[in-house]
């Protein structure tokens, strides 16, 4: 989740210049500053969202980084509304919806679950990228211990600051889309989203809520998609 800007704007020129990192999805998509709101909502059309779905294999792994190539200082902390400080020892994630286990999970129980890693390239629609180790439970764990019915299709993040978000179940399932709560080999910081955010190769920096607090699996997107897709922008994000 990449939200406000702390920088200058880029240019039509220099977004189509970006593209090089992210392929044809970052021109499909959009990432969140203010400033971009009116470029980025224009290259959104829901024909891209149809190609980009048809074209995602849900079991391709992506390419990963090794431990030499992480770039600790790249990764832009930017803040929606404002950083929230959740209590670890009380805080739950909570997942429901259409699902025949609703759960509530504190941290211990979601950190006693299989501990997966991964290094990868982090990418922001505003034009930045940062090869990051993150290290958590993949989301397919959660999402089985929910139970969900056969005819979801949907997962819905709600954060701790109000943002929101929605993804694609086969995206959700991925094998490399992460509840992160380290960064690094580190706990996961404060600003970067902890105790738990999301974290993938697959999609933009902005469909990677932090502060995750819930969970819903559902059948159907709701008007709500998330916050900047509400504004225009584009609802896949792959890469």
């Amino acid at each position: 989740m990449d939200l406000i800007n702390l920088h200058r704007p880029l240019t039509r020129r220099q977004l189509l210049k970006i593209s090089g990192l992210s392929g044809i999805s970052f021109l499909l998509g959009g990432c969140g500053t203010p400033a971009f709101e009116d470029l980025v909502g224009k290259l959104s059309e829901p024909l891209n969202q149809k190609f980009e779905t048809l074209i995602f294999n849900p079991q391709k792994l992506v390419p990963e980084f090794t431990l030499s190539e992480i770039e600790p200082k790249a990764l832009i902390v930017n803040s929606f509304r404002y950083t929230p400080i959740i209590d670890k020892e009380k805080y739950r994630l909570i997942v429901d919806g259409e699902v025949n286990n609703p759960l509530s999970l504190s941290m211990a129980e979601i950190q006693a679950l299989p501990l997966t890693s991964m290094i990868i390239r982090h990418v922001c629609v505003e034009g930045w990228a940062a090869i990051v180790q993150w290290s958590g439970v993949r989301l397919q764990e959660i999402i089985a211990l929910a139970q969900p019915k056969a005819n979801v299709k949907y997962a819905y993040f709600k954060s701790a600051d109000g943002y929101y978000e929605s993804w694609d179940i086969a995206s959700a399932l991925h094998p490399q889309t992460l509840l992160a709560y380290e960064k690094n080999g580190e706990s996961l910081p404060v600003e970067n989203g902890a105790p738990l955010r999301l974290a993938s190769p697959i999609k933009l920096g902005y469909k990677q809520s932090k502060w995750v607090t819930k969970i819903s699996l559902v059948s159907s997107l709701s008007p709500f998609k998330g916050y900047w897709e509400d504004q225009g922008y584009e609802w896949f994000a792959g890469l």
